[in-house]
C-alpha cells in the first residue's frame, strides 16, 4: 500500500496572510512542515499543493515536490483532492501546512489503521485536553468517540457535557487526516452539509452523510500557527528544541 502526504498551502488567509512563507529559524514554515512530514516512515512521498506562485517557487527552492492547484478551492481537502487525483497513491494524508512542530510519528499512526482494517476509509487524531481553557475555547475542536474508536461527533463546544458538575476528560481534535484515495475523491465532491456549516467543521460532512472516521489517540499536541502570536511561540520552541534534520 502506497501512502503519500499532501500539504495544502495557500497564501491568502483572513487571519494571517502569507503564513506559509514566514521565517522560522532561517527557513520558511512550509519547509519546516515538509521536512517533518518527510521523516514519517509510512510515506513514500510528500507533496505541497498550492495556488500561489510564491509558495510554489519557495518549495522548489528547497527541492520539494510541489503542484499548482486551482485558486477557488473552499478548503484544504478540496485542494489535496485535486493534487492527489494526479498522483500515485492508495492512501493520502492531509498534513496541515501551519504546524511546523508536527511529530512524524503522528502521520505513521494515521496510516496504520488502513493496513490493519480494510473497512477504514478515513482517519484523524485526537489528544486529551489538559488545559481547561482549551476545553472551553471554541477555537479548540473537541471530538467524542465510540467504543470502537470511531468519531461520534466533532464540536467547538466542550463535549461531552458532564451533567453532574464534574469536569471529566475532553479530547482535542488534531487536524491531521488520512484517506483512502478513492474515498477522498468522492468525499471532496460532496456538497457541504447543515452541521458542517453550523459548526464550520468540514469533517462533519463525512459523519452527517453516514461515513465513519477512525480516531487515533496521540500524546502530541502540535501548535497551529494561526496568528502572529502563535508564530512567536513556535519560533521560540524551534530555536530551543531542534535544528534542521
Amino acid at each position: 500500500m502506497r501512502a503519500i502526504g499532501v500539504i495544502p498551502a495557500r497564501y491568502a488567509s483572513s487571519r494571517f496572510p502569507g503564513k506559509p512563507l514566514v521565517e522560522i529559524s532561517g527557513r520558511t514554515m512550509i519547509e519546516h512542515v515538509y521536512d517533518r512530514a518527510c521523516q514519517a516512515r509510512s510515506l513514500s512521498e510528500v507533496w505541497v499543493a498550492t495556488d500561489d506562485a510564491r509558495i510554489f517557487d519557495a518549495v522548489r527552492a528547497f527541492d520539494g515536490n510541489v503542484v499548482m492547484t486551482r485558486p477557488d478551492h473552499p478548503s484544504g481537502t478540496d485542494r489535496i483532492a485535486e493534487a492527489a487525483a494526479g498522483l500515485e497513491a492508495d492512501v493520502v494524508i492531509n498534513v496541515q501546512g501551519d504546524e511546523p512542530l508536527l511529530e512524524p510519528s503522528e502521520i505513521d499512526a494515521l496510516v496504520a489503521p488502513f493496513h490493519a482494517y480494510p473497512e477504514v476509509q478515513m482517519t484523524t487524531a485526537a489528544a486529551v485536553i489538559t488545559d481547561p481553557r482549551d476545553a472551553a475555547s471554541p477555537d479548540v475542536v473537541k471530538v467524542v468517540v465510540d467504543q470502537q474508536g470511531y468519531a461520534l461527533y466533532f464540536s467547538r463546544l466542550p463535549l461531552p457535557y458532564y451533567r453532574s458538575g464534574g469536569d471529566g476528560p475532553h479530547l482535542k481534535h488534531i487536524g491531521l487526516y488520512g484517506y483512502r484515495k478513492d474515498f477522498l475523491l468522492k468525499y471532496a465532491a460532496l456538497e457541504p452539509t447543515p452541521l458542517e456549516q453550523a459548526e464550520a467543521l468540514e469533517q462533519l460532512r463525512a459523519l452527517e452523510r453516514g461515513y465513519r472516521i477512525f480516531v487515533v489517540g496521540t500524546e502530541h499536541d502540535s501548535i497551529s500557527v494561526d496568528t502572529p502570536e502563535d508564530l512567536e511561540r513556535v519560533r521560540e520552541l524551534v530555536a530551543g528544541r531542534w535544528v534542521r534534520p
